[in-house]
């Protein structure tokens, strides 16, 4: 029987924490996938957040580069809402996005995030919504590295990494060793699981918390 549009698959957890799952105080949640292959199991974490936090209200973004690997039809019915693309409106708008983005999101994740969304966020590009909603916003944003072999120990990644976690809501969290779709060899670095990065991202907003009670 198909699942209801809308509801995700399995029964919600009550506590997460009590379930095992990572602490998450944030309540607003923007998930953006990039142009790397893993953006293909954003249907599988949009599924998991809402299982694990069904309190959190959760708003997919994908990029035009994303949507080689998936597409916003699958992450729709998952998060419960449309699936955002990056680009700006054709026509006339009486809104801006990018300003109602970095407003309504209490955390931002980028999972995956490639090497190339890395360096235009690293060089403060903001040539599309969610580039000038990161830009812009206080939220934490915590991003998670796809590279393809060799782009680890490469300069311009370095560089783009350094100048990112000088920021002090932007959180990188290191990619995992991987097999590469391309070489066969185990020299591709793969996108941390997102739970890290929400451990990362509670980091992040708990720290920026006591900082303004203090």
């Amino acid at each position: 029987m198909a699942e209801p549009v809308g509801e995700p698959v399995g029964e919600p957890v009550g506590d997460p924490t009590a379930a095992g799952l990572p602490a998450f105080g944030a309540r607003r949640l923007l998930y953006v996938g990039t142009g790397a292959l893993s953006a293909a199991h954003m249907p599988f974490w949009l599924n998991w957040l809402r299982q694990g936090y069904p309190d959190v209200e959760v708003r997919p973004l994908i990029t035009r580069s994303a949507e080689r690997f998936v597409s916003r039809g699958a992450l729709a019915p998952l998060a419960g809402r449309e699936a955002l693309l990056d680009a700006w409106p054709d026509g006339p708008v009486h809104s801006a996005p990018h300003v109602e983005l970095a407003e309504w999101a209490e955390a931002v994740v980028v999972h995956p995030a490639s090497l190339n969304f890395l360096a235009r966020l690293a060089l403060g590009l903001a040539d599309t919504p969610v580039m000038l909603a990161l830009q812009c916003t206080s939220a934490p944003v915590v991003l998670a590295p796809s590279l393809p072999p060799g782009a680890l120990r490469s300069a311009a990644y370095r560089r783009h990494r350094a100048a990112l976690e000088e920021r002090p809501n932007v959180a990188v969290v290191p990619p995992t060793p991987g097999l590469s779709s391309t070489t066969g060899r185990m020299d591709a670095a793969l996108a941390a699981p997102l739970p890290e990065l929400l451990t990362a991202a509670e980091r992040l907003r708990t720290r920026t918390d006591d900082e303004v009670a203090r």
